[in-house]
């Protein structure tokens, strides 16, 4: 059985991949093996799974950039949520709003007003555009009425890479890629991005305490492809589920920065359904593109 990950191994959701292929290999049995296909933000793993059969052996590691991609790149061979089979959400969590220490700001309220009495120097990194971190910063930007640089890479190592070295000023990382950097005090975390504060991060106050309404998030989720029957779909759901319940699992899982969040496959589709709403008017107001070219 294999789990396909749209990112390279490494990433947050390479991570809960192999942590949850290694309950299911446990669990059921059966050998699941994590195959990373990265590339066009996770679109070439998921169409992958779009076109492999409805048996249950391939599975889809989903997570935020397939909400955001369906608005952001104009053609694609499918269609995220007509073809992928919600099975359950894994975990969710927060963006960090990060700064270099270099910049003279201890809150919210004092970075806002720093970036406004230097409108158009502060450089914001992101690993692409489009990505979720830079959408979670164009969303900032847009209702904390401030005007920053956004500054895309080639992926979020080198962004980070940047941001420690003072090349770029602030980033809105996930909590997994942020996290050691801000307990090593080489970067400064000035709040999460979710509407309640973190429980990695508990000290820090959320976005919206000083910007109201201001929320961002991130999740993971497992999907399969369309007509996966649904007595397969409901088994999945069940382990994985008892795996998120799981205290040793749930701890590695919480080391991600996030919190599990079991439940039912409709219960995910709303969320999917949800999060590609929202993205898309956030896509549409900057006027965002693919980061590569389009798919024909």
């Amino acid at each position: 059985m294999r789990i396909i990950v749209g990112f390279a191994a490494g990433a947050g959701v390479d991570t809960a991949a192999r942590l949850l292929g290694q309950w299911l290999s446990e669990r059921l049995g059966q050998p699941f093996v994590i195959e990373n296909r990265p590339g066009d933000g996770g679109n070439i793993g998921t169409e992958a799974v779009v076109r492999a059969p409805p048996d249950g052996y391939t599975l889809l590691l989903a997570s935020t950039p397939n909400a955001i991609n369906a608005t952001l790149y104009d053609k694609l061979n499918f269609n995220f949520v007509r073809d992928i089979t919600p099975v359950t959400a894994i975990i969710h969590g927060p963006f960090v709003l990060v700064i270099n220490p270099s910049v003279p700001a201890k809150t919210v309220p004092e970075f806002i007003a720093y970036a406004k009495a230097n409108p158009g120097k502060i450089k914001m990194a992101s690993g692409g555009n489009g990505s979720p971190a830079h959408l979670a910063g164009e969303l900032f930007k847009m209702m904390a009425d401030i005007d920053v640089i956004h500054v895309p890479y080639r992926g979020a190592v080198p962004a980070h890479a940047d941001l420690l070295a003072g090349q770029a000023q602030v980033m809105f990382p996930g909590t997994v890629a942020s996290i050691e950097y801000v307990r090593a005090g080489r970067l400064r975390a000035l709040a999460v991005t979710t509407a309640t504060r973190s429980e990695a991060l508990p000290d820090i106050p959320t976005v919206s305490e000083y910007v109201p309404g201001y929320e961002a998030s991130q999740w993971f989720g497992v999907g399969a492809p369309k007509n996966t029957p649904a007595e397969i779909v409901e088994r999945l759901n069940k382990e994985i589920n008892a795996g998120l319940a799981d205290p040793k699992v749930k701890a590695r899982l919480a080391e991600l920065g996030g919190t599990v969040l079991p439940g039912s496959p409709a219960e995910f589709g709303k969320l999917i359904a949800d999060d590609t709403e929202k993205w898309a008017k956030v896509v549409k107001f900057i006027k965002a593109t693919s980061p590569s070219p389009k798919i024909p």
